[in-house]
C-alpha cells in the first residue's frame, strides 16, 4: 500500500514528464505504422529539433541571456560526430585533406555521438566563460559574436568540414525510434536540470543577479555550468541531424536554423520545459503546412508567378503575434502538471522541491 501511494506521489509530483512525454510517444507510434515516408521524416525531424530547442532552453530559459552561439555548438556536434563514424573509404573520397590521425578511425554510432558532444561542450566551456560576466545587450552581441567566429572556422577549415562546400558519405544511422529515445532524454534532462538546485541558482541570478551574488551564488560559474550543458545537448543534436540528412554545409548551420529554433523556443515559452516541447511542436506542423501549401500552390499555377519564402514570411508574421498578444509565449515560466487548475510557475515548484 505504500509503495503504490510513493508510486503515486511520484507521478504527481513530476507529473509534468508524463504529459510531455506520452503524447509524443503516440506521436512516434502513429508514425512507425504510417504508411508515409514523409510523415516519418517530418516526426524523426521533430525529435531532433526539440533535443536542440530543449539544449537552448537549459541555458536561455534559466539565465534569461539570448544565446545565438547554439546553433554553432550543433554544427561542431555534426561535424565531430561524423569524423569518428565515418569509414576510412568515405573519409578519402568526402576529406581527401583529413589530418592522417583521424582518417583510419571509426568508432560506434552513439559514441560518436558522445564525442560530437563533448567536443561542442569542451568548445563552449573555453569560449563561453569570460562571455559568462557579462548580461543585457552586451552578453547577446558576444553571443552572436561566437556563432560568427564558428561559422568562419567551418567554412574555412577545409581539412576537417571540406570547406564551404557539401560534406558527403556519411551513413543514415539515425532512425525514427533513435530520435525518439534521444528526445525523451533530453526532456528528462532539461526537466531534471530545471529541478535541481544549479537551475535554482541560474533563475535566480536571472531575477536579480545583485541579490544572488549578495547570498553566496557564484553567477559567473552557474552560468558557465548551465552553458556547457547548452552546447553538450545542441552538439548532440547536430550529430543526430547529421547522420540523418547525411550530407550538409556549413550554411545549415548558421542565421537561418538560428532563427527557426529561436522562433520554436520563445513561441512555446523559453521559461519552461513545457514551453520548449509546444513551441517545438507547433513551429514544426507550422512549417511543414506551410511548405506543403506553398508547393501545391506553384504546382497547381493557381497564380502566375511562383510562391517563394511564404513559410518565412508566416512564421515571422506568427512569432510577431505571439510576442504582441503573449510576450511571454504560449506557456511563459510554467510548467503543466496534472490536476493543477492553473499552472504553477516554474519558481515555485522549483523553489518547493529544491530544499
Amino acid at each position: 500500500m505504500k509503495t503504490n501511494q510513493s508510486i503515486s506521489n511520484l507521478i504527481k509530483e513530476h507529473s509534468t514528464l508524463f504529459i510531455l512525454i506520452i503524447p509524443l510517444l503516440v506521436v512516434a507510434i502513429a508514425a512507425q505504422f504510417a504508411s508515409s515516408m514523409v510523415f516519418q521524416r517530418i516526426v524523426t525531424t521533430l525529435f531532433i529539433n526539440l533535443i536542440l530547442v530543449l539544449g537552448l532552453q537549459v541555458f536561455m530559459g534559466n539565465s534569461g541571456i539570448l544565446s545565438f552561439s547554439h546553433i554553432g555548438f550543433m554544427g561542431i556536434g555534426a561535424y565531430a560526430s561524423v569524423l569518428f563514424s565515418m569509414s576510412p573509404q568515405a573519409k578519402m573520397a568526402a576529406l581527401p585533406d583529413l589530418y592522417p590521425i583521424l582518417q583510419t578511425v571509426q568508432l560506434p554510432f552513439v559514441m560518436a555521438l558522445l564525442i560530437g558532444a563533448l567536443i561542442a561542450a569542451l568548445v563552449g566551456a573555453v569560449l563561453g566563460y569570460p562571455l559568462m560576466r557579462l548580461s543585457d545587450a552586451a552578453a547577446v552581441i558576444t553571443m552572436f559574436g561566437m556563432l560568427v567566429i564558428i561559422h568562419v572556422v567551418l567554412v574555412h577549415w577545409s581539412e576537417v568540414t571540406n570547406g564551404p562546400r557539401t560534406l558527403f558519405g556519411v551513413d543514415h544511422l539515425t532512425t525514427l525510434w533513435t530520435a525518439v529515445i534521444f528526445g525523451i532524454l533530453a526532456i528528462v534532462l532539461a526537466y531534471w536540470f530545471r529541478e535541481s538546485s544549479l537551475g535554482l541558482k541560474l533563475r535566480a541570478s536571472r531575477d536579480d543577479r545583485y541579490a544572488a551574488g549578495s547570498i553566496g551564488i557564484n553567477i559567473v560559474i552557474v552560468r558557465w555550468m548551465g552553458f556547457i550543458l547548452s552546447a553538450f545537448i545542441a552538439g548532440f543534436a547536430g550529430g543526430l541531424w547529421a547522420h540523418f540528412i547525411t550530407s550538409f554545409s556549413p550554411s545549415a548551420f548558421y542565421l537561418a536554423e538560428t532563427f527557426t529554433i529561436l522562433a520554436m523556443l520563445v513561441v512555446g515559452g523559453t521559461g519552461s520545459v513545457t514551453g520548449a516541447v509546444v513551441g517545438t511542436v507547433a513551429v514544426t506542423l507550422a512549417r511543414e503546412g506551410l511548405r506543403a501549401l506553398e508547393n501545391g500552390i506553384n504546382s497547381s499555377g493557381a497564380v502566375s508567378i511562383e510562391v517563394f519564402g511564404l513559410t518565412e514570411v508566416a512564421l515571422s508574421v506568427f512569432l510577431i503575434l505571439v510576442l504582441i498578444l503573449r510576450p511571454g509565449g504560449i506557456f511563459g515560466s510554467h510548467e503543466i502538471q496534472w490536476g493543477k487548475k492553473q499552472m504553477l510557475p516554474v519558481e515555485e515548484n522549483s523553489s518547493g522541491n529544491g530544499q
